[in-house]
């Protein structure tokens, strides 16, 4: 049999685990269990309906061809008017890079900052593909360790602290995932501020913009337009499966942006472009609130509801559609936890080694991207579950 060796790259980056869980989840149902989906960070709405109509309607036109590499004109437009709109930032349409997901911004932005042995700083926890990413352009992460005492998020002593001759860039995400927590419009300032006296490029993973909870999210922009930021259709505006996200760069960037774009992926989908013109249609927004405030609900039904049961959740979240919890009272790993809590009880949640290193064999990950009703009936089973589980 032929032995076949890979690139050193392929076996460095880490599986993403939460697919693990979902393919279990999916056998468990495929046998006729009724499984409670806590472990996917998908919203559970379907895209908007004006949104489906423009792309039927885009499909029906025949807008299926090649866009310009950075997106339409139009859409770019409409997504610096958005920036106008929700922020007070007066944003020129040039710095607006379309992208197939925002997975596609990060490696933009990966491929253009980093060289071979360069690093990013950034939080543990964190998501995933962001140090994943920088393991594909021969860079690294620079994970730095944080808690519950700075919301999960870094800080300018942290970045005092842990900036290395090697770095590049600082990367921070508000709202983050896994843990919901929002860095407010002077925390943003102090950590560009922080990375400007280090030399490197601040970037900011705004994905979650939109589903915040009480309070306002501010850009970074706002406080630094030279900033690299992050965003997507998926969250806010339910289009997963459309792969469309976009990258705001400084004027600079672009037009190595655009042939890193030529190049990597040609163009975001045509027809998805069209349709999220339609996102920011009152209709569409309307619809967007509504489910922001179902999401609202939500957590403020799960995250009392988890304390009671004994996992801890020291910092409120403010944002996204996630609790991340300390499962170290209940003893044991918590990746044996979720395998316990989905064979016993079927409710599918996330070990926190998706994302890093620190605790990460302490926490878990519940997303409420799932009903009320849903929720109501996994915190019965999950009450059932962590009493089995310690009692194993």
């Amino acid at each position: 049999m032929q032995q076949y060796q890979w690139a050193a790259r392929a076996r460095d980056i880490e599986p993403f685990h939460v697919m693990a869980v979902l393919a279990r989840a999916r056998a468990l149902e495929a046998q006729g269990h009724d499984v409670i989906h806590m472990e996917i960070g998908e919203p559970d709405f379907i895209t908007p309906e004006p949104i489906i109509r423009a792309g039927q309607a885009a499909l029906a036109a025949g807008r299926t061809g090649y866009t310009p590499a950075l997106g339409l004109p139009a859409l770019r437009e409409a997504i610096a008017a958005w920036y106008a709109r929700q922020y007070g930032v007066n944003l020129n349409p040039s710095r607006v890079v379309v992208t197939p997901g925002g997975s596609a911004a990060l490696l933009l932005v990966s491929a253009l900052l980093v060289d071979p042995g360069k690093r990013v700083m950034m939080a543990d926890p964190g998501y995933p593909c962001n140090r994943h990413f920088l393991r594909l352009v021969e860079g690294a992460a620079e994970l730095v360790p944080v808690g519950a005492q700075t919301q999960y998020q870094l800080t300018p002593a942290l970045v005092d602290a842990h900036w290395r001759a090697d770095c590049v860039a600082v990367m921070a995400a508000s709202p983050a995932n896994p843990t919901g927590t929002l860095l407010d419009r002077q925390q943003l300032a102090g950590l560009a501020a922080a990375t400007r006296r280090k030399g490197g490029h601040f970037i900011v993973d705004e994905i979650y913009h939109g589903l915040t909870y009480g309070c306002r999210a501010s850009s970074v922009l706002e406080v630094d337009p030279d900033a690299f930021v992050l965003n997507s259709f998926s969250k806010y505006f339910g289009m997963t499966g459309w792969r469309l996200g976009w990258l705001i760069a400084p004027e600079a960037a672009v037009p190595d942006l655009e042939r890193l774009a030529q190049n990597l992926y040609i163009c975001a989908p045509h027809m998805a472009q069209v349709a999220a013109l339609a996102a920011f249609e009152e209709q569409t927004l309307a619809l967007c609130e509504a489910r922001r405030e179902a999401f609202g609900q939500r957590r403020d039904f799960l995250l009392p509801a988890l304390r009671d049961l004994g996992l801890e959740i020291p910092v409120t979240p403010q944002g996204a559609f996630y609790l991340y919890a300390d499962t170290s009272r209940l003893g044991g790993d918590s990746a044996q936890l979720c395998r316990h809590l989905i064979e016993t009880e079927h409710v599918a949640v996330t070990p926190g080694l998706d994302f890093g290193h620190h605790r990460s064999d302490q926490h878990v990950r519940f997303a409420y991207t799932t009903s009320l009703d849903n929720l109501e009936r996994a915190v019965s089973r999950l009450h059932k579950g962590l009493e089995s589980w310690q009692a194993c």
